[in-house]
């Protein structure tokens, strides 16, 4: 059995597939790739982090950017730096930074009953990232279809989560516990959420097209 060489630690070092626009365009040189991975993530987290501040005005309840800000990101750079990305995102919401839509944060946010659909932004950019690097986000179609899958986990995640800490949301009625968070956590988003996941699969197919052009 032959030992692990500097071929075998170039390829563990790649980060990214040339499935994604990041293996298309990230530098040859192993420093060069470390250095720019770093600066991605960190370059993520604060566009997750616009993206959860802003808020669109709509009714009945208003719509952040966030799930569409990481559904870019995933497709656009594969599993490895996406999941590095959004884990550095809410490592800064656990260290107490103001990074998620609402004026809270911290571990006992986190951890409380709608944390459950910021944990599932991990999952989230799991899925749509392992679908981008087999090339399931290199048209329009195809990765609306991989971030619609990473959405529904999304929500799955969130609301299974927010079910299991029901008794600590004041606004779920007890009498109804299921019907009252699915109308007040999920139902709402679900259109937005279908937009969103449309929008972000042609930007990245725009991308693509830039990427093949130039």
């Amino acid at each position: 059995m032959s030992g692990f060489n500097a071929k075998d630690l170039a390829m563990a070092m790649t980060f990214a597939t040339p499935n994604t626009l990041l293996g298309k365009m990230q530098p040859k040189g192993l420093a060069a790739r470390i250095a720019t991975t770093i600066a991605i993530a960190f370059l993520g987290s604060i566009l997750i982090t616009i993206a959860a501040k802003t808020s669109v005005p709509t009714w009945p309840v208003p719509v952040t950017l966030q799930s569409m800000a990481i559904a870019i990101i995933a497709a656009a750079v594969g599993f490895r730096v996406a999941v590095a990305t959004v884990f550095l995102y809410l490592a800064q919401g656990l260290a107490g930074l103001p990074v998620f839509a609402g004026a809270f944060a911290g571990v006992p946010y986190v951890l409380g009953p709608t944390g459950g659909f910021l944990i599932g932004f991990l999952v989230m950019a799991a899925i749509i990232g392992f679908l981008a690097d087999r090339g399931a986000t290199r048209n329009v179609f195809s990765s609306f279809g991989a971030m619609m899958l990473g959405a529904v986990a999304l929500f799955v995640f969130g609301f299974v989560w927010l079910m299991a800490m029901s008794g600590n949301a004041g606004w779920i009625d007890q009498s109804d516990v299921v019907g009252s968070a699915f109308r007040g956590a999920v139902q709402p988003f679900i259109v937005w959420d279908i937009l969103k996941m449309a929008f972000a699969s042609m930007t990245v197919a725009g991308g693509w097209a830039i990427v093949r052009r130039f």
